[in-house]
């Protein structure tokens, strides 16, 4: 198949991210030319002087218009893309040089109109940086929904590492206005029209996140949020085990009581659970610093999740406003 590859990456006040994205995409190592096209949503603080510097070095195009979401973003950058296949990465990722040679390979041995590929953390990122990526890509946390389980049923791409047909954008219509929780939707939307997904493990990106605790705690609290708003659109999606998180941290609370009244066999399963977190995450990262943060990590992610998917349940069920008015902060106009 003739595949030509077009990277759309929407930044939004990050120059020194494209920085060092562009970078890593002057070292893939596949032998075929690729366009690369940056779309400015509404920045303050512009990445023109750093597209610049590599004009002489990638095909690159530059884009600026008002802010509108990252999903409104990549739409507006695959519609003015020359390739037929459009990666979508995220602005704080790094791509490994054989990465482009990892996805024609694997679009050519089984093609599709979407796939996904899994984050990584590269040597040269911070402990909590580490921690906070072991938190949202262990199987023991998110079940390896983010790529790290290769035999996965229905795989569902996340939008910091997606590749997307041109037929398949121009069919289904791009991403929507929700954020986040645009990723999952598309793929949704995707699935609806008949298009089938795929893991391509050997695609994957250093997903570098700068974030801090607090930041952390914001963001899977919105991941919590948008889950039941996306079961509600497309309720054949739905599963129980979005519960999770929520019933994790109410247990957790209903253990202390128990423990407090002489039984402390349901803590001692929480013991077990985080002490599990923690080997494991030794084990990946061979640094004892990481895997004690990697507990703090997944306890807030356990924490800002399950609330937000509780309240949002609790909002959807007993109110009769439609989701862009419960919650406005989810969506962009």
């Amino acid at each position: 198949m003739n595949l030509s590859f077009s990277f759309i990456v929407p930044v939004y006040n990050r120059p020194d991210e494209i920085t060092e994205l562009l970078e890593s995409l002057t070292h893939q190592t596949y032998s075929k030319d690729f366009e690369v096209l940056i779309v400015e949503d509404g920045s303050t603080l512009s990445s023109e002087r750093v597209v610049k510097d590599y004009k002489d070095r990638l095909s690159i195009s530059y884009y600026k218009k008002a802010n509108s979401g990252p999903g409104d973003s990549r739409n507006y950058g695959m519609a003015r893309a020359n390739g037929n296949y459009f990666l979508i990465v995220d602005s704080d990722c790094m791509i490994p040089p054989r990465y482009l040679e990892a996805v024609h390979n694997a679009l050519n041995k089984d093609y599709v109109h979407c796939f996904g590929g899994p984050d990584a953390a590269h040597e040269s990122f911070g402990l909590l940086q580490k921690a906070i990526n072991y938190a949202m890509t262990s199987v023991l946390t998110t079940g390896g929904i983010r790529g790290n389980k290769k035999a996965v049923d229905k795989f569902q791409p996340r939008s910091f590492n997606m590749g997307i047909s041109k037929t398949a954008f121009e069919t289904v219509g791009g991403f929507g206005k929700i954020h986040p929780g645009e990723d999952p939707d598309f793929t949704f939307r995707i699935w609806e029209k008949g298009y089938e997904t795929k893991l391509i493990p050997e695609a994957f990106v250093y997903h570098k996140r700068r974030i801090d605790w607090n930041k952390f705690f914001i963001q899977v609290k919105k991941f919590g949020s948008v889950r039941p708003i996306l079961n509600k659109w497309h309720p054949k999606t739905s599963k129980m085990t979005y519960w999770f998180p929520t019933l994790f941290c109410l247990g957790f609370l209903a253990s202390l009581v128990f423990m407090a009244v002489g039984i402390p066999f349901p803590l001692y399963l929480y013991a077990i659970y985080f002490s599990l977190i923690f080997i494991d995450s030794f084990l990946k990262n061979r640094n004892l610093a990481v895997a004690l943060l990697s507990l703090v990590a997944v306890s807030i992610q356990f924490m800002g999740y399950g609330y937000g998917f509780l309240k949002s349940t609790i909002f959807l069920n007993f109110s009769k406003k439609e989701p862009e008015t419960l919650f406005p902060y989810l969506f962009f106009k």
